[in-house]
């Protein structure tokens, strides 16, 4: 058996379950979930009529690399969305079976040169990105993204010594939890440390398309573009239609950046044998071919938001992110002891931030928040925002009193 398997860590959700065993939630109010980021609004019609419509394909092997229609379509939302000036779809897009995978098999790629080898993290994080680390046999530097700091990673704080051995760095932006986004200032001072002491840089764009007001998120290419790193040396980016386009079944995604990483990928993934269906790339082509819907799943977003907000503002420190779906108060009691007496008395679920984060030098940055994923219809985020409202005021723990 590996042996890296025993240093992983229970999932997040497993940890839940645990600290949920043995508990009932109000039997006289329905169950309220809002702790999975697993979008519920209706996918897009006709993505799913062209999935029916393609199911021929199920009949041929799929490639590996994808088809070049689908890399295609994926360049030309790339070069749109981000204001790129090139990017080929013969050598610098790659299709996947959805970012988790992917995310996890870059790893396996790109580490194990240096000694020791480091894959750096934001904390809190993307359980996937220590995961993939602590098998591909990397030690794991944790950056903390706490509420001193406004949930921003502080890289200028981060030392030469351990720029020099790392391999890997994980930029999660718009992040997850906080729905903070990356700078172009952070941007370029990443560029200059992972062209002096030669790492990538991964960016994880998920949540990219959810955001409020005029001015989508900045993503690493197109600080790339603006910064003239125009062959997009030492970084990738990792897009998915999971939450774009209310399709996490599909499991559709892409890799787009660097031609000489993503050229011993496609052989990493030729070994690994994740390549995505026929049909699966056609209903793919169709999704990134339309903005229609995906202004309209903004829109949806952002009412939820807003009437969430109206309520949970006067009595917790939140407030909205910059980008995704997901609200990240800070607490005045243990994440772990507000979300089980939440379950019991109002039946309402969230995550505690704990679960997301690591104690490093003593501290978690996740403690004392709860993430709590508005996925779920209108109606039910308003009446869970109530509930937690009621809680709260309760126990007397408004926290701006």
């Amino acid at each position: 058996m590996n042996p890296f398997i025993h240093s992983l860590h229970p999932y997040p959700f497993q940890k839940l379950a645990e600290l949920l065993e043995g508990l009932t939630p109000n039997p006289d109010k329905p169950l309220i979930k809002l702790t999975i980021g697993e979008p519920q609004h209706e996918p897009p019609k006709a993505v799913v009529d062209t999935l029916q419509n393609s199911l021929s394909g199920v009949s041929k092997y799929p490639s590996s690399k994808g088809e070049l229609a689908l890399r295609q379509a994926i360049a030309d939302w790339t070069k749109q969305r981000f204001s790129l000036t090139e990017l080929c779809p013969e050598s610098q897009v790659l299709p996947v079976t959805g970012t988790r995978e992917a995310l996890f098999a870059i790893t396996q790629t790109l580490v194990g040169e240096k000694s020791p080898a480091l894959v750096l993290s934001p904390n809190p994080f993307y359980q996937i990105y220590e995961g993939a680390g602590i098998l591909a046999g990397a030690e794991l530097h944790f950056l903390p993204c706490g509420s001193g700091n406004q949930y921003k990673v502080d890289y200028q704080a981060v030392s030469d010594e351990v720029w020099q051995h790392c391999e890997l760095l994980f930029v999660c932006s718009p992040n997850n939890p906080s729905g903070t986004v990356t700078t172009l200032e952070d941007y370029e001072f990443l560029l200059k440390k992972a062209a002096q002491h030669s790492f990538t840089i991964v960016a994880d764009e998920c949540y990219s398309e959810i955001y409020f007001g005029d001015q989508a998120p900045l993503g690493l290419l197109e600080a790339c573009q603006k910064l003239g790193n125009l062959d997009y040396k030492n970084c990738l980016i990792f897009q998915s239609l999971s939450k774009r386009s209310n399709l996490p079944g599909l499991r559709s995604g892409f890799v787009a950046g660097d031609a000489s990483l993503l050229k011993p990928f496609l052989l990493y993934r030729t070994y690994q044998g994740c390549a995505m269906p026929i049909h699966h790339q056609q209903a793919s082509i169709t999704a990134w071919q339309d903005e229609s819907h995906v202004l309209e799943n903004r829109k949806i977003y952002d009412r939820k938001f807003s009437q969430v907000l109206d309520i949970l503002s006067p009595v917790m420190s939140v407030k909205k992110p910059e980008a995704g779906f997901y609200l990240w108060p800070e607490l005045t009691m243990q994440d772990e002891d507000f979300c089980k007496a939440l379950y019991e008395e109002e039946a309402v679920l969230v995550l505690p931030g704990s679960y997301l984060g690591r104690t490093v030098n003593g501290h978690n940055p996740g403690s004392q928040h709860v993430r709590m994923a508005l996925v779920a219809e209108e109606s039910e985020c308003v009446a869970a925002a109530q509930r937690i409202r009621n809680f709260i005021e309760r126990h007397n723990l408004n926290s701006n009193a």
